[in-house]
């Protein structure tokens, strides 16, 4: 192998690497001006701070309708769903569902809050294969990938993980189980509700009927099913520094290692 291919490697690395970081950085701030906007809760039962503060700040994590979950039965679309329905799991087993959420917020202003406007990923965007379909979530919604809980906040790159801005109403729901847990939505491993000092209450409008059925949810501290990782812009650049210094290493960041696949794969694609 010459010089000149063993460079070529690295390079295309850091390019995918650095392709994704400003891609990414340029879709959150297209988000912040294009959904920049206000809405309210269609919800008469909503707590006080249950809008966009109280969604971004309690992790709400959700699916639109029309969103297929693995069951024991097969796929099933998300709004079907019910208490006692078994889905399937990450590790193989299939679980009862306690609680489904609902929330439908309605667009009060010309554009969506971005904590609030749905996150695109693209059919096959991830590795080929997932989604089936194209998959909408919240931004705050975490995959599961490379045993950790990334956000899909941080997996934007503007093209196949872009938000969306749907007319009228967007409506959200999520599925509650015995412990936060990964299940399959359009067969991306995702997570499920992280139950925690009721922020139940903040996040679904049917807070009140997981209390009727389980009085000390508000109570409850669910454990995290894997470490849920966080990063910034900085932390991205600090990445691609340590790709160029050293390029034939493995990267320890895994939302990083995440972001250049999906880059590879946006390449990829584009030929």
């Amino acid at each position: 192998m010459s010089h000149r291919t063993e460079r070529r490697v690295p390079l295309n690395r850091a390019r995918r690497h650095f392709l994704g970081l400003a891609a990414a950085t340029g879709a959150r701030i297209a988000g912040l001006g294009v959904l920049g906007g206000s809405i309210i809760s269609t919800s008469t039962q909503a707590a006080p701070k249950g809008k966009a503060w109280g969604w971004y700040k309690n992790h709400g994590a959700c699916f639109l309708p029309g969103t297929s979950i693995l069951t024991s039965k097969g796929e099933v679309p998300i709004e079907d769903i019910r208490a006692g329905d078994l889905v399937q799991t990450i590790d193989g087993g299939v679980k009862p569902v306690r609680w489904v959420g609902h929330r439908a917020y309605k667009r009060s202003g010309p554009t969506w809050h971005p904590n609030i406007a749905p996150i695109r990923i693209v059919r096959h965007c991830l590795d080929g294969q997932t989604p089936h379909r194209d998959l909408y979530i919240s931004i705050g919604h975490a995959l599961y990938m490379d045993g950790a809980l990334i956000e899909a906040r941080y997996l934007l790159n503007g093209r196949t993980i872009a938000p969306t801005a749907p007319n009228g109403t967007i409506e959200y729901f999520n599925i509650l189980l015995d412990s936060h847990d990964v299940i399959f939505a359009e067969g991306v491993p995702v997570e499920t509700f992280c139950l925690a000092n009721g922020n139940h209450q903040q996040v679904f409008s049917n807070f009140a009927e997981l209390d009727r059925l389980m009085p000390s949810a508000p109570q409850v501290a669910m454990a995290s099913f894997a470490p849920r990782l966080r990063c910034s812009g900085r932390d991205h650049l600090k990445a691609l520094l340590a790709i160029m210094a050293h390029p034939f290493s493995a990267p320890s960041d895994p939302i990083a290692e995440a972001r250049e696949r999906i880059a590879a794969r946006v390449l990829e694609v584009a030929r």
